[in-house]
């Protein structure tokens, strides 16, 4: 790797270390703050090293384990690495890596879960106490030191301001020409706060670099790793069919003039049922497209390529690896079509609010009410983190969270009498989809949500069960929100205890 070609300030040429060297000043309990969003743009040589020491020590009888706060998701050369050496005492705020989340379920690690956007705020209320090191990746170092952020922004900027030790990977992976795409704003910290000056998903308010002090930083470390970049499913027909009911509710809103001629910036989580919806998107009536959103993924690529959308505004990529390829190749095309923000503006509530947001994320289960679990499985088990689902969800125009009505081949129903966890409240709800219709949940009271849901959203091996149990709760005298509670996560305990939540 060229030094020159990356890195152009001169005294910080003099601090590029080997990963083994940098990881010497992470040391025993430090809090960590560490970039990535979504498996983009996370460090990938110095946790690996740093695990290393991990190891060594816990066979000596030491005790050594760090506090990590990031952005979203890192990848195995992070959370991974560092989860196999049981060496993360604490982790915040959302994780997918399979090792890690192996840990927190049986207790290794503690782990906070909130809203994505709530991180640097959280971080800024002293609760968590200082941080000692920060761990960057950066696509480069400009010649007066200001330093250019990867595939994701996350909450780079803030981990350099508080960091007391700064360590930076500079990765010739990522496309130097990212210089120029991102916009960096920070909050302000006094109160009452200064309003967030976006009005449009392209508005521009800060700079393209990111800043440090650089008499903090103490090592820089080259590396050329490819972000982790994970395969999507293609859509199946439940999410083709799911897309399709999508599709037809917001024709109709717009019908009735709900939804402006421009249309609203849209919100998608990840996955391929998200994929699915943006295929149908692009192949569709609207035109001139806009996304105000956490993450761009393949779907949205396409259409800022094919015009369909005309600008993305984000904190992260997740691509595919065709798609990322692609990027990388054709960067060019797309540089001034996107925008990566730090998170905390991507799901700042005031901007969401402001701009309108059509939300539409994915759910675990989902009651006959409308309460949405996102984040456990059997109430017990963590899955992923809630994201950044709150922060739309209670704050965008059009709510929608999607499902197939199915999980566990079958086993399982994704419209259950009660959630085993509630991440969404019933009144932030607007609409549910399944692939078996779509229920528009406004203006509803609870027993209006009950039979809509019923009827239009779970699947028929499971209606009778769901018409049953309300039945249950009507006869009961619950008449304002009619559970059964004697079985109201009867459906969960069967499960656990047989398999599926089918009666045998």
């Amino acid at each position: 790797m060229n030094q020159d070609k990356r890195i152009h300030h001169t005294g910080l040429q003099r601090k590029i270390c080997s990963a083994e060297d940098a990881a010497q000043w992470i040391k025993h309990g430090d809090l960590v703050g560490v970039s990535g969003f979504t498996g983009s743009g996370y460090p990938k040589a110095v946790p690996g090293a740093l695990a290393q020491r991990i190891k060594e020590s816990h066979n000596k009888g030491e005790e050594f384990k760090i506090k990590v706060l990031t952005g979203a998701s890192t990848g195995p050369q992070m959370d991974g690495v560092l989860a196999e050496v049981n060496g993360v005492s604490y982790r915040s705020s959302f994780n997918t890596d399979p090792k890690m989340r192996e840990r927190i379920n049986n207790g290794d690690t503690t782990y906070f879960d909130m809203h994505l956007g709530q991180v640097a705020p959280f971080y800024r209320s002293g609760a968590i106490g200082d941080m000692d090191v920060a761990i960057i990746e950066l696509s480069s170092v400009r010649a007066d030191g200001t330093l250019i952020a990867s595939s994701a922004v996350g909450n780079n900027q803030l981990w350099l301001n508080s960091a007391k030790k700064v360590i930076l990977e500079v990765n010739s992976w990522q496309p130097e020409e990212l210089d120029g795409m991102h916009d960096i704003w920070e909050v302000s910290t006094n109160y009452p706060q200064d309003i967030i000056p976006i009005r449009t998903p392209s508005d521009r308010i800060g700079v393209d670099y990111m800043t440090v002090d650089l008499e903090k930083v103490v090592a820089i470390v080259e590396t050329d790793t490819s972000d982790r970049n994970t395969p999507f499913s293609p859509p199946d027909d439940n999410a083709r069919m799911i897309a399709g009911h999508l599709m037809e509710f917001l024709k109709d809103e717009k019908k009735k003039g709900r939804i402006p001629e421009k249309f609203l910036p849209l919100q998608s989580g990840v996955g391929n049922v998200a994929n699915a919806v943006m295929e149908a998107l692009s192949q569709g009536d609207f035109e001139n497209l806009t996304a105000y959103t956490e993450v761009i993924q393949d779907g949205m690529l396409a259409m800022l390529e094919s015009g369909k959308m005309s600008v993305a505004s984000a904190t992260s990529f997740s691509l595919s690896p065709e798609k990322v390829q692609y990027f990388n190749d054709n960067i060019s095309k797309f540089r001034d079509k996107i925008i990566l923000r730090p998170q905390e503006i991507s799901n700042h509530p005031e901007v969401i609010r402001r701009l309108g947001c059509i939300a539409m994320n994915a759910a675990i289960e989902i009651d006959i009410f409308g309460n949405v679990n996102s984040t456990h499985i059997m109430g017990t088990r963590m899955m992923n983190g809630i994201g950044g689902s709150g922060d739309f969800a209670r704050n965008s125009k059009l709510t929608i969270f999607m499902t197939p009505s199915l999980a566990k081949n079958g086993a399982i129903s994704a419209i259950v009498p009660m959630v085993s966890r509630v991440d969404h409240a019933s009144m932030d709800i607007h609409a549910v989809v399944t692939e078996y219709g779509l229920a528009d949940l406004r203006g509803l009271a609870p027993k209006q949500r009950a039979e809509l849901l019923i009827e239009k959203c779970a699947h028929p091996n499971f209606r009778p069960l769901l018409r049953e149990y309300f039945k249950k709760g009507l006869d009961n005298g619950s008449m304002y929100t009619p559970h059964y509670l004697k079985e109201a996560l009867s459906w969960h305990e069967r499960f656990v205890a047989t398999g599926s939540m089918l009666p045998k």
